[in-house]
This record gives C-alpha cells, sequence and structure tokens, in this order.
C-alpha cells in the first residue's frame, strides 16, 4: 500500500472502532484543512468528532506512512496544530513506531500515539492460534455413483489338467496364438472390463473365449502352458461416493494497531475484520 491507502484503512478503523461510542469522521484527506486562531489553514488527514451529549470534542489524526520512527518535532507539529485550531486532542499514527524522545514529547503534551504497521511472517508463525479471523463456515454436499467392472475369477482351459498355473503379475502373462502372434494377457482382461461396462448393476456375466492349440507364456518364469481357452466372470458393481467436505473459512490479520499509552491493541484483517488483542 502507499500513504495515501494507509490514511484510508486509518479512516476505516477509527470509523468502525468509534461506531458504537458516536464517534465520527467530520473532515477527511489531502485538501480537508482548518483555519486556526492565527489566520493560518492547517491540513489535516482524519478529523474525528464525538460527543458526551454535553459537548463535542475534537481529534485530529495524523498518519505518518514512513520507514523510519516518528521523532519530537513531527509531535511539536501536530501540537501547534491543536493548540491553534482549538482542537482537544491529537494522535499519531506511525507504521515504524516512535523515538523515545517523541515518546516522551508526546506524553507530556498529552498527543496519543499509535503504531499500526502489517504484521510480519515471524509474528504469523509464532501467534497462528490468534490470528485468525473465522468467517465462516463452507460445506460442500455432494453426491457420486462410480461404476466399476470387477473381475470375479479369470480361469484357463488347460490341456494338461494336471498342470497347475501359478501366475504371478498379469502385465507378465502373454498368450501365444496357433497363428503364432502374441497377445499381451491384459489385452483380453481390458475387453472383458468394456463387455461390464455395458452390463446391468450387479448382473454377474461369464464369457469365453476360444483359443485353441495357443499357449500361455509367463514371461519371468519362462513357463509355457497349453491352453484351448480362457474363462472371465464379472460384475459391474456400483459404490456410493457421497460425501460431505467442511472448511472454516477464516481471514489471517494483517495489520497490528496498537496505542502506545492507552496500551490497545487490535489485530486488522484485509477484509477489514477488527478485534481487539486481549493478550497485549
Amino acid at each position: 500500500m502507499d500513504w495515501k491507502d494507509y490514511e484510508n484503512i486509518t479512516k476505516y478503523i477509527y470509523e468502525e472502532l468509534g461506531r458504537k461510542t458516536g464517534v465520527k469522521i467530520m473532515g477527511f484527506g489531502n485538501s480537508f484543512k482548518l483555519k486556526g486562531k492565527s489566520g493560518v489553514s492547517h491540513q489535516i488527514d482524519i478529523l474525528s468528532s464525538h460527543s458526551d451529549g454535553l459537548h463535542d470534542y475534537l481529534t485530529a489524526i495524523e498518519c505518518k506512512y514512513w520507514n523510519k520512527k516518528i521523532n519530537k518535532d513531527i509531535v511539536m507539529k501536530i501540537v501547534s496544530i491543536v493548540e491553534d485550531t482549538n482542537i482537544q486532542k491529537g494522535v499519531i499514527v506511525s507504521k515504524r513506531g516512535y523515538t523515545e524522545d517523541g515518546i516522551s514529547f508526546a506524553k507530556h503534551k498529552n498527543i496519543g500515539l499509535v503504531e499500526l504497521r502489517e504484521l510480519e511472517v515471524g509474528e504469523q508463525k509464532e501467534n497462528d492460534k490468534e490470528t485468525g479471523f473465522p468467517i465462516g463456515d463452507l460445506i460442500i454436499n455432494y453426491k457420486i455413483k462410480r461404476k466399476r467392472p470387477k473381475i470375479l475369477n479369470m480361469q484357463f482351459d488347460s490341456v494338461n489338467r494336471n498342470q497347475k498355473l501359478d501366475i504371478i503379475e498379469t502385465n507378465q502373462m502373454t498368450i501365444r496364438l496357433e497363428n503364432g502372434n502374441e497377445v499381451a494377457l491384459n489385452e483380453y482382461i481390458f475387453s472383458f472390463k468394456e463387455e461390464l461396462n455395458k452390463q446391468e448393476i450387479n448382473k454377474r456375466i461369464k464369457k469365453y473365449y476360444e483359443l485353441e492349440n495357443a499357449n500361455l507364456i509367463n514371461k519371468l518364469s519362462k513357463e509355457i502352458t497349453r491352453i484351448n481357452g480362457l474363462t472371465f466372470t464379472g460384475i459391474l458393481e456400483e459404490k456410493n461416493m457421497d460425501n460431505t467436505l467442511h472448511f472454516n473459512i477464516v481471514d489471517k490479520v494483517w495489520l497490528i494497531m496498537k496505542s502506545i499509552f492507552e496500551n490497545d491493541s487490535y489485530n486488522i484483517s484485509k477484509l477489514g475484520i477488527i478485534k481487539k488483542n486481549k493478550n497485549y
């Protein structure tokens, strides 16, 4: 952000904090000026007003978006504006804090000092439990039915009935047809699954592939088995995948606002949520 953003944010914070107590913004911006008893017009970043029921009290708020600490010279400037315009209170808002002489002189002249700065990464991690603003809950309900072909059984019609087949991995098995062509076993598996996808849910399907005078070859063990056919049994199963996802929407702290003398501290989020920090 730049100095204009900084002034706008400061104005917003004071409006929100003072809303319940009747604080109002009377003037704001680079062009807002008040003429003092001296006849000189003074530019005031933010002028707020509050009432005790009998009298209205004005506060001049000076925003300093500087990359250095504010010293007594700036405090003296605010003091002179307050005294010349008969404003009851002066406040300085700085993003880098104040020098010791600035703090001492401000306390002597009853000028409020506020530090408004961005939360740093280290602070975010250190105070992670305290740096979130609950926005609300997001609940997503979705209904999904997943169809999946499932092979229940695969049986080879072996020429040698006494030979025991030991299939370890189907992707290592091929079938050499009578004409000498070799077809991967997985091609038959995928073909049968395509057939299952066309069937009714949970209907048991059985299909026989005739493979007369074919050889089943295990590429790992080099074992060869004579077969005449291959039988698959399977179903098209349907699984309910309904689910509910629950998210807590949280807005992270962006700015820390601390009052030097009153010892008040506030956390501000980018969505404009302001929360008093009880730990300060």
